[in-house]
C-alpha cells in the first residue's frame, strides 16, 4: 500500500473544476501528465532558448530547457527529503507536483525569447497587456485543450497546488505595474481560488514548490546557456580570458576557463548542477506562518551559490546575448512581431467582419468568438504567442513577401 503523504491536504488537491478519480495516479501525477500531453508543451520544441531551433541538433530549445528544469526540480525534492529533519517518509514535498510545475512553467512563453514577451506586452497595452507567466496560467485554466466546433478552448482543471506553483507573480495588472510581472485583470478569480482560506500574507509569498521551480529554472538556464555558448564558439578561451581581465576574477571563472581550455565544459556543467542541488536547504518559518504546509517552508540557497548562478548568467549575457550576431536576430524578430501583430490586429480586432481571410477558419472562428475588442485581442494574442519561431517567419513572409508562398499553404 502506497504511503500517504501528509504534507498535502484535500485543500491542496482540490481542482479548479471537478474531474474524475484515477485508480493508479495521484492528482499531481495527473497534473503532470496533462501538461506533457498538451499542444502548448509540444510547441516548446520549436521555440528559442538561446539559438534558433533546428540550426544545430544539440542546442537547447525551450523544450529541452524545460525538461532540464524538471529534472533539477525533482533532484532538489529528493535531496531535501533525504537531508532535511523537517521531512520524512510520509511528510515530503511531492516530486510529481514539482515536476508538473517545472514542466508547465514556460508553456506561456512566446517565440523568440524574452524580447518578444516585452514587445508583445507593449503592443497589448490597450487590451490588458501580455506576460508569459500570466499566459501560462491562462493556458492551464482556459485554453490548453481544443474545444468544440465553436472555436472555444478549455482548461485542464489543474489542482490548487499546481496553479499556486506556477504563480511566480501574484499582482493583478494595473496601469502602475503594466511593465511586467503581473497576471491579467480577468485572472483575479484564479488567484482567489488558489488563496481561498490562506492568510493574506501568502499573496506576497511563493509556495515551496514555486520556489524550487524558480531556482531550478535559474540553474538550468545559467548553466545550459553557458554550455550552448561554448559549443557555438561565442564563449572561447580567448573571449573568456578577456572578460575575466575586465571583471573581478574568482575561483568559479578560473574553473570555467580551465574547463573550456580542456574541452570539458559538459563535465563542468554537470558538476555545477550537482553543487547547486546539494546546497539547497529547507528552512521552517516562524509561528506566524500559514498553517498550510506549502507555506511553512522556504528554500534556502547560500548567498555564495546564488552569486555563482548569477555570475554564470552574466557571462552568457555579456558574451552571447549581447553579441552583435544575437542582437541582430533579436532585432529582426522584434520587427517581425510588430509587423505581424499590426497586420492581424488591423484585420481582426474591430467591429464587423474582417477585411481579409488571413488565417484558417478555426483560428478566425476563435478570434471572432470574443464579444469585445479586448477579448478578441486576447484571443489573437493567444494565437500569436503560441506560434513556433519558424511559423512566425513563414507567416510574415506569406503576408508581406510577394515571391513567397503558395495558394495551398493554408489548406
Amino acid at each position: 500500500m502506497a504511503t500517504v503523504n501528509t504534507f498535502y491536504s484535500s485543500f491542496d488537491e482540490e481542482t479548479l473544476e471537478p474531474r474524475g478519480s484515477d485508480s493508479y495516479r495521484t492528482v499531481f501525477e495527473v497534473d503532470r501528465d496533462r501538461v506533457v500531453h498538451s499542444y502548448a508543451f509540444r510547441r516548446l520544441q520549436a521555440k528559442t532558448q538561446v539559438f534558433k531551433p533546428g540550426e544545430y541538433d544539440f542546442y537547447r530549445t525551450r523544450l529541452t530547457h524545460t525538461i532540464e528544469v524538471s529534472q533539477i526540480g525533482r533532484s532538489i525534492c529528493a535531496f531535501l527529503r533525504k537531508t532535511s529533519d523537517s521531512l520524512s517518509e510520509d511528510f515530503f514535498i511531492d516530486p510529481d507536483l514539482v515536476e508538473a510545475v517545472c514542466l508547465a512553467h514556460d508553456i506561456g512563453h512566446p517565440p523568440f525569447g524574452h524580447a518578444w514577451e516585452n514587445l508583445l506586452n507593449r503592443l497589448m497595452t490597450d487590451f490588458g497587456g501580455f506576460e508569459a507567466n500570466a499566459q501560462t496560467l491562462r493556458i492551464l485554466t482556459e485554453t490548453v485543450w481544443p474545444g468544440p466546433s465553436s472555436g472555444l478552448r478549455q482548461g485542464m482543471s489543474p489542482t490548487r497546488a499546481l496553479l499556486d506553483g506556477i504563480l511566480k507573480y501574484k499582482k493583478v495588472r494595473t496601469r502602475r505595474n503594466e511593465e511586467n510581472h503581473f497576471i491579467y485583470k480577468e485572472q483575479r478569480k484564479y488567484l482567489d481560488f488558489v488563496h481561498r482560506r490562506l492568510p493574506a500574507k501568502c499573496l506576497r509569498e511563493a509556495s515551496i514548490e514555486c520556489q524550487i521551480m524558480d531556482f531550478a529554472d535559474d540553474v538550468a538556464y545559467s548553466v545550459g546557456d553557458l554550455v550552448d555558448g561554448v559549443y557555438a564558439r561565442f564563449i572561447t578561451e580567448q573571449k573568456l580570458t578577456k572578460w575575466e581581465s575586465e571583471m573581478e576574477s574568482d575561483s568559479l571563472v578560473a574553473r570555467l576557463l580551465d574547463a573550456v581550455r580542456r574541452g570539458e565544459i559538459t563535465r563542468f556543467a554537470a558538476g555545477q548542477i550537482g553543487e547547486f542541488v546539494r546546497c539547497c536547504r529547507l528552512t521552517k518559518k516562524g509561528r506566524a506562518s500559514s498553517t498550510n504546509h506549502r507555506y511553512q517552508f522556504d528554500l534556502n540557497v547560500p548567498p555564495e551559490k546564488r552569486a555563482e548562478q548569477k555570475r554564470l548568467k552574466q557571462i552568457s549575457f555579456d558574451l552571447v546575448f549581447a553579441s552583435p550576431a544575437v542582437q541582430q536576430l533579436e532585432y529582426k524578430a522584434l520587427a517581425m512581431l510588430e509587423q505581424l501583430f499590426t497586420i492581424l490586429r488591423d484585420n481582426y480586432i474591430r467591429e464587423g467582419l474582417p477585411r481579409h481571410r488571413l488565417l484558417n477558419e478555426d483560428v478566425e472562428k476563435t478570434i471572432q468568438s470574443g464579444k469585445t475588442l479586448p477579448q478578441k485581442a486576447r484571443l489573437l494574442c493567444d494565437y500569436i504567442s503560441g506560434m513556433s519561431d519558424d511559423y512566425v517567419v513563414r507567416t510574415c513572409r506569406r503576408l508581406t513577401d510577394p515571391e513567397f508562398g503558395s495558394i495551398v499553404d493554408l489548406v
